[in-house]
């Protein structure tokens, strides 16, 4: 997820003073996550990853045979920054995968503007979501306009900077998240499956293929 905030000041924070909801919504997602992704889920070409951190994504996908472009908008010693995804009007790769920046309805608008770029590349786009974006009332009309082709429940998973702000708070702990896959050959209601964080965990594990899905997709 995007908009880190400098190290020596997130260093600096006692434990007992983590906001609520971090500066710049910085949450790392974890390798297992986009590990767990890419065992159901092929790309066929380069991926951008445009809010990538300090490339928690980016730096597995390599893992996988991808090239990969990583952007952002702020600098945090990976990718290119200064980089407003949402101002982008040119695709820079054919899919982009992401874990989104949440507050104030900039998942929304990633999902909008990425869909807007791959459709000019006929790419994917696979973004990290709350699983409460699932339900929400404001948001059930789009998801009947441009339903995904697949949503990947991925359980035991914690997107939370740790190495920043040590252990994640219990309340933070509770998250769920979700993988919601578009392609633009999807037409009707998405195919539902469940990925587990733990099963992904060791890095020995990123090119293993998940045998308790039916099937792969390309």
């Amino acid at each position: 997820m995007t908009f880190a905030i400098p190290c020596s000041w997130a260093q600096s924070v006692p434990r007992q003073h983590v906001p609520r909801r971090l500066p710049n919504e910085f949450y790392p997602t974890p390798p297992e996550a986009t590990r767990a992704l890419l065992s159901v889920e092929d790309f066929d070409g380069d991926i951008w990853e445009p809010a990538c951190g300090d490339g928690r994504i980016a730096k597995v996908l390599p893992d996988h045979g991808h090239a990969v472009v990583a952007t952002d908008l702020h600098a945090y010693g990976h990718g290119v920054s200064g980089v407003d995804f949402l101002k982008e009007r040119v695709p820079r790769a054919k899919h982009i995968v992401t874990n989104p920046p949440y507050g104030r309805g900039l998942a929304d608008c990633f999902v909008r503007r990425a869909l807007a770029l791959t459709r000019e590349t006929n790419g994917k786009v696979a973004m990290l979501l709350n699983m409460a974006s699932l339900c929400h009332p404001r948001r059930t009309q789009e998801w009947r306009e441009t339903p995904p082709a697949r949503l990947y429940a991925i359980d035991n998973i914690v997107c939370w900077p740790e190495d920043r702000y040590g252990p994640p708070p219990r309340y933070f702990t509770k998250h769920r998240y979700v993988w919601a896959v578009w392609t633009h050959d999807h037409n009707g209601p998405p195919a539902f499956w469940w990925l587990s964080g733990a099963e992904f965990r060791a890095p020995s594990s990123k090119y293993s293929f998940n045998q308790f899905c039916p099937r792969r997709f390309s």
